[in-house]
Parts: C-alpha cells; structure tokens; sequence
C-alpha cells in the first residue's frame, strides 16, 4: 500500500489546491479526519449505497470477511444472516467465491416472511434456489482486485467503523453532498482533518472544492472511542 507523504512544517490549515494545475480526475483523493463515536451515522448513505475496498478476490466469502477484513467468525456466522452477492442470496459462505468487481451486501436478520426466505441457510432458502449463488470457481482468477461493500440495518453501525478505520472508496461528489447536508454539530466535532496528507478543515471541505477535480476520495475515518462490535447479541 502507498503511504501519504508527511507534510513537514504545516501550521495551519491551507485549501487543498494551491496551483493552477488540475490534479489527475483519476488518482482519488485522500481524506482522514477523526470523529466522535456516535458520528458514525452520518455516515450511513455511504455504507449503504456501498463503498469500495481493497482486497485479495478470487477467495470464499467467508476468507474475505474473517481473514482479510478480520471480523470475527461467529460474529460472521449469527450477525449477518443475509447476504447477497452480486444480487444474489449467498447460502455457502464457505465456498461462493468473490470475483474482482463484485459488490458484496450484508444484513442482519430482516423482519417476516421475506426475511426469513432470504436468510441464509434458512429454513425457506428452497424456496428460492433458482436466484441464489452457485459455486463458478473454473471461472474467478485470484488477485489483487476491489469489491463493492453494501451495509444494512444494524450493520451500518457495528461494521460501519471498522471499514471507515480500514479506508473506503467512495464517489467525491457523493461525499461532497453528504458533507454539505452535515449539521453543525458534526462539523464542529470532526478533528484531525486532513486532505492528500494537507492539514485542511471541515469549512473548507463543505464548500467543495476539494472534491471538484477528483472521480472517488479514498475516505479514512477514526472513530474515538474505538467502537466494539456487539457481544450480548450474539
């Protein structure tokens, strides 16, 4: 992974752009700045729309959320109920492979009939046999590549954190929209702010400018307290 260069001897926060020369639409722009907690839901038009990581694809389900994102296996096994993969409903985690490019949706267990048929290895997963995922291995290359993460109900807050800590990808204009719909509340909490290794502030970043010149920003949150992914429910 390329590290941020250190930017020595910055006293103050300065715009991101300084020149003239317009920066590569293609390279994304870098954002990190350190929140409180409970901010973690202003976040959730992200998580659930979906975001981009980093990841080695070509591996199961089950290897890219216990070994490569790290959550926790029985977390994995009794949180999330239901996920789609590509559209579909995903019943062997352990073998439905993840091909580079794919978008990966996840949820907790969903109220009625419909969330209980949709709910992995369930009870009423015959019931839809002809639309879940079947194994394709002969056709999935493993590599470095990006999946496209979604998070639903109660996971955009238990998980939300520990991919926003890890860096997402995410479209600058979505996030340029998000920050400028923003309450004061959030602004004023929000520290430790900096845009492509540039100490900056959230004043400048709500006006946009940033974001005019880039495709995606590469988003880095850290939360304070670290949250913790829930254990009595489990």
């Amino acid at each position: 992974m390329v590290n941020d260069e250190d930017i020595v001897g910055a006293r103050r926060a300065v715009p991101l752009m300084t020149s003239t020369t317009e920066p590569d639409k293609s390279i994304p722009l870098r954002l990190r700045l350190r929140v409180p907690a409970e901010a973690v839901v202003i976040f959730s038009p992200l998580l659930q729309a979906g975001f981009f990581v980093t990841a080695r694809t070509g591996c199961s389900v089950k290897t890219l959320l216990c070994s490569q994102f790290g959550i926790d296996e029985e977390y994995v096994t009794r949180r999330i109920t239901t996920m789609f993969l590509d559209s579909r409903p995903v019943d062997k985690m352990e073998s439905t492979l993840v091909r580079d490019g794919a978008t990966l949706a996840l949820s907790c267990a969903m109220p009625g009939l419909v969330g209980a048929t949709l709910r992995r290895g369930g009870f009423y997963a015959a019931f839809r046999e002809g639309i879940s995922c079947r194994e394709e291995s002969g056709e999935i290359r493993a590599g470095i590549g990006s999946v496209r993460i979604k998070l639903f109900n109660l996971l955009m807050g238990e998980l939300g954190p520990l991919f926003l800590g890890r860096g997402i990808t995410v479209g600058a204009s979505a996030l340029a929209e998000l920050l400028q719909k923003s309450d004061e509340k959030f602004r004023s909490s929000c520290y430790d702010v900096t845009a492509d290794a540039a100490p900056t502030n959230m004043a400048l970043l709500q006006e946009g400018a940033p974001f005019l010149h880039r495709e995606n920003v590469r988003l880095t949150v850290l939360f304070d307290p670290p949250n913790e992914l829930p254990e009595d429910d489990l």
